[in-house]
């Protein structure tokens, strides 16, 4: 079974806004999440590195929506910037990929499936910011595709606690939730 680490939205503009920031701070998420991608590699897995982004000209732009709708007004999460760069705490390389995608999900119409079909994984492990988004709907998406789901629950941020909890209860449901630990399960396997 082919397995890949999925690193989602982990860009400076959403990681550094106030609630996700102190998060993330508060629980280690990005040293973990840099711990995560390294034993990753090490495990052999495909690293997937998702970012939310639009155009210069924002013509992917979803107008309606209430959470990317004045992202063109504000010039928020513009591709090429450093709003939408991976942060430096992630070292990305040249062997990894990178999934850009204009809405939560990023299964919607975006590279990503393409990717893991022809490599061919079967396992996702999942981190990413914010825990009831973006991780969330990539847990959802990625069940209903029939890939067997992880979630690495320290290896995720949230805008609150709160947030982080309600996440996690909800993809309890349709994912295996836990913590880095579930490497060192696969390295005695």
């Amino acid at each position: 079974m082919a397995k890949a680490i999925i690193i989602c939205d982990f860009i400076n503009e959403i990681i550094s806004s106030e609630g996700y920031a102190a998060f993330a701070k508060q629980n280690n998420t990005l040293a973990n999440t840099a711990r995560a991608v390294e034993e990753a590699r090490k495990l052999g897995f495909a690293v997937i590195y998702v970012k939310v982004g639009f155009s210069a000209d924002y013509k992917e732009h979803p107008n309606n929506s209430l959470l990317f709708g004045k992202a063109d007004q504000f010039q928020a999460l513009r591709l090429d910037t450093w709003a939408t760069s991976i942060v430096d705490t992630l070292k990305v390389e040249d062997s990894d990929f990178i999934v850009t995608k204009h809405r939560v999900s990023p299964f919607y119409a975006s590279s990503l499936e393409v990717i893991l079909r022809n490599s061919p994984i079967t396992d996702l492990y999942i981190c990413g910011c914010a825990t009831d988004l973006v991780v969330s709907s990539t847990a959802r998406d990625a069940h209903d595709r029939d890939f067997n789901v992880f979630v690495l629950e320290d290896c995720c941020a949230a805008g609150s606690a709160e947030d982080h909890k309600a996440g996690l209860s909800a993809i309890r449901k349709i994912a295996t939730v836990g913590s880095l630990e579930l490497f060192n399960q696969l390295k005695i396997k």
